[in-house]
């Protein structure tokens, strides 16, 4: 680790927490309808739809809409990628997906989740990209901050069951966020060297005389949302890590900035939404914290080297560079693997496989926190609120009082529905896992065995369930076990995960506001922050410590050891 390598480490988050502050302001007043300057469109929209933007919903009402419009746009990207061989803006001439991978793919970019069994310069034309997967990035990221706006007002309002109205959140979220921010940073991509064209691909002659396909295409403003919206799916199958889609190291840090800057302004987003800005401060800080400590280990890990390279004559003075790239250096690779993973974006600039049995745990451990630092767009919010409850509720245990939270009384039922949440990764992750790694069809996906390839086996189905998308690399994904029940993983980590969470919305909206009393316990201040950051570490470390322990941390001992498998 150098001085250098840290200078750029708190320079990218002092300007993503700078920016954050600003734009978590102006997502508040999207959130209250404060904003018309695309008035027009947005009544456009509201016409054709047949919505009322001031007809408010109830939890149930409003997760009905939210599914519906989800359902809506999975049987729409399943079709366009089963009949991209006939559709137009194919010059690859590519044929349609399989039905196991239309599927799994499809779930993918409707959750957020973004995994990716294929190559997109190889497998996917330009109008699939463009008219599918892009389009469902935006969707599923509005879907994601519109659920993290109506949990937020669950704690101002008291004896009502109105939480907002989802098709006027999603509107206002992809109109005045989502599309403004998006067409800025593509224009800044293609500046900085990234394509953006209907071409098709170039053929080129090597210094050896040999000829080259270079993909091109539509990529800079895809890039854009991948990151914006914490989506991650990548135009090529190598992700950020490709010159085309990571042109440079300016380019990493801009990327870095954009995946973790929404999921931080709306830590302040919701102090806003509940009167109170110290409070969304304290959940910024507590993301804000898990991130430098995450990239502190994977840059210790990866900065000390790969003995076993250095024992075949491998130079070890730049650390373990396998699997990365010299533009970028190990200290951005190290800052992008916490975002990405702590954000549930799913993008990366180097392959997880090759770090170092300890780097390659960190993402991993990260996502199997529950994806809540900072978390994806909205569901990083959301899911932080829920540690909350459960954090207040292990508080009040301690001292004999009914826990509070902003003024709402925490009780059975909304620990019950907590609860339900959180044990939804879990379950979901060991137990595809524990199934897939006595199943043939599923072992034979395995590029290693021993701990790595446990590890690969586990991360992928904690991919999956985490809405992440990122990969351990080494897997062979696209088979009918794999895409089937990696997209039920997927399926069960949004929305069987949000149902919950919206439920405890609408139990909490019904409750009057308290006032605080004497023994209320102040949630905004380094007390409280550590103790969120206890509880979000408990659940994780006593839920996934055996697997971990006998993946990564077996392999550890054996690199040490000097052996391998």
């Amino acid at each position: 680790m150098t001085i250098n390598g840290w200078i750029q480490i708190f320079a990218v988050l002092a300007v993503a927490v700078a920016t954050a502050i600003p734009l978590g302001r102006f997502i508040a007043s999207v959130a209250g309808g404060g904003q018309s300057w695309l008035k027009p469109a947005e009544t456009a929209i509201y016409h054709l739809g047949g919505i009322n933007p001031a007809k408010g919903q109830g939890w149930r009402a409003y997760v009905v809409s939210m599914l519906a419009m989800n359902a809506a746009g999975f049987l729409m990207l399943f079709i366009i990628l089963r009949a991209q061989r006939v559709l137009p803006f194919n010059p690859q001439g590519l044929d349609g997906l399989s039905p196991w991978l239309a599927f799994n793919t499809a779930v993918s970019f409707v959750t957020n989740t973004n995994w990716q069994a294929y190559s997109g310069e190889v497998a996917l034309s330009y109008f699939s990209q463009m008219a599918g997967l892009t389009v469902q990035n935006f969707l599923s990221a509005s879907t994601g901050i519109a659920l993290a706006l109506a949990v937020s007002r669950a704690f101002v309002r008291g004896g009502v069951a109105d939480l907002g109205n989802f098709w006027a959140d999603v509107t206002r979220v992809t109109l005045y966020v989502l599309l403004p921010l998006s067409i800025l940073l593509g224009f800044v991509f293609v500046a900085l060297g990234m394509p953006q064209t209907l071409s098709a691909y170039v053929s080129a002659e090597t210094l050896e005389g040999a000829k080259q396909t270079i993909p091109l295409g539509p990529v800079a403003f895809q890039i854009a949302i991948k990151h914006l919206g914490t989506n991650g799916g990548g135009f090529f199958g190598v992700n950020s890590l490709y010159p085309f889609e990571g042109p440079s190291a300016l380019v990493t840090a801009i990327q870095i900035w954009a995946q973790a800057i929404i999921p931080f302004a709306l830590c302040l987003t919701f102090g806003r939404i509940v009167g109170d800005v110290k409070q969304g401060r304290t959940l910024l800080f507590v993301m804000l914290g898990f991130v430098l400590v995450a990239t502190f280990a994977v840059y210790a890990a990866e900065t000390a080297g790969n003995p076993l390279l250095t024992a075949l004559g491998v130079d070890p003075s730049q650390g373990n560079m396998e699997g990365k790239d010299i533009r970028f250096g190990q200290a951005l690779v190290a800052l992008f693997t916490a975002t990405t993973t702590g954000a549930s974006c799913g993008a990366v600039n180097a392959m997880f496989s090759s770090f170092t049995p300890l780097g390659g745990l960190v993402p991993l451990f990260l996502i199997q926190l529950g994806e809540v630092l900072p978390g994806g767009v909205g569901s990083g919010l959301y899911g932080m609120l829920v540690f909350a409850l459960l954090s207040v509720f292990v508080a009040g245990l301690m001292v004999g009082r009914t826990p509070e939270y902003l003024g709402k009384k925490v009780q059975a039922r909304e620990i019950k529905l907590a609860m339900l949440a959180v044990l939804v990764l879990p379950a979901t992750i060991l137990g595809f896992t524990a199934v897939s790694m006595v199943l043939p069809q599923a072992l034979s996906s395995l590029a290693h065995a021993g701990p790595h390839g446990l590890t690969e086996m586990l991360y992928a189905y904690t991919s999956a369930a985490g809405n992440n998308g990122s990969a351990f690399g080494g897997l062979t994904a696209d088979t009918p076990w794999l895409d089937t029940t990696l997209g039920i993983a997927m399926l069960l980590g949004r929305f069987a995960y949000v149902v919950p969470v919206m439920a405890i919305a609408g139990s909490l909206a019904m409750k009057p506001k308290t006032p605080e009393g004497a023994g209320t316990l102040p949630t905004h201040g380094p007390l409280f922050a550590g103790l969120l950051a206890g509880v979000i570490l408990i659940l994780g470390g006593l839920q996934f410590l055996p697997s971990l322990a006998l993946g990564p941390l077996a392999e550890h001992v054996v690199m040490l050891a000097g052996k391998t498998f």
